[in-house]
């Protein structure tokens, strides 16, 4: 079977992040979406390469105020600067189907470190949807606080992937 190609013209990669702290109100729990990156499906093998400046702010949920345009480019520049440094993220392993699950295996870099991951995906109707937990402390990546720590993001966070199966 040829290689299958994955990428934001047919799948997608989200991000999910939780603020907490004393001033959680005035801050967003984000959605974010990955707009540059691609992963290809060999046989058991999975590889995806994703540009962590490529985030776009699609919602802030739960906060005082929406996101102006000024807040979408300030949370940009945090990642770029402050948390990810702008390195790319990339996943390399394996992937096999139990039933009605894709177990995912292998190896993540993110921020610089690079750690074990694994994770069961639900497979629905030919496709690949489900969300896989993280923690940012275990690759390094101290999370983001503003107004002198008392807002802050959540170290767990959320990776939701939607993406067909080869046919």
């Amino acid at each position: 079977m040829a290689p299958h190609a994955l990428g934001p013209a047919n799948a997608s990669l989200v991000i999910k992040t939780y603020r907490e702290g004393v001033a959680a109100k005035v801050g967003h729990d984000l959605v974010m979406e990955a707009e540059r990156w691609e992963a290809t499906v060999d046989g058991e093998t999975v590889s995806l390469e994703a540009d962590s400046r490529s985030f776009a702010i699609r919602e802030g949920l739960r906060g005082m105020k929406p996101l102006s345009d000024k807040d979408r480019a300030d949370i940009r520049k945090n990642i770029d600067e402050k948390v990810l440094g702008g390195q790319p993220i990339a996943f390399r392993g394996s992937a096999r189907r139990d039933g009605a699950v894709l177990v995912v295996d292998g190896e993540l870099t993110m921020g610089g470190a690079s750690r074990p991951l694994m994770a069961s995906l639900p497979i629905e109707a030919g496709r690949v949807i489900g969300t896989i937990p993280l923690t940012q402390s275990e690759w390094g990546i101290k999370p983001y606080r503003g107004l002198m720590g008392a807002l802050k993001v959540r170290d767990e966070l959320e990776i939701v992937i939607d993406a067909p199966l080869p046919g």
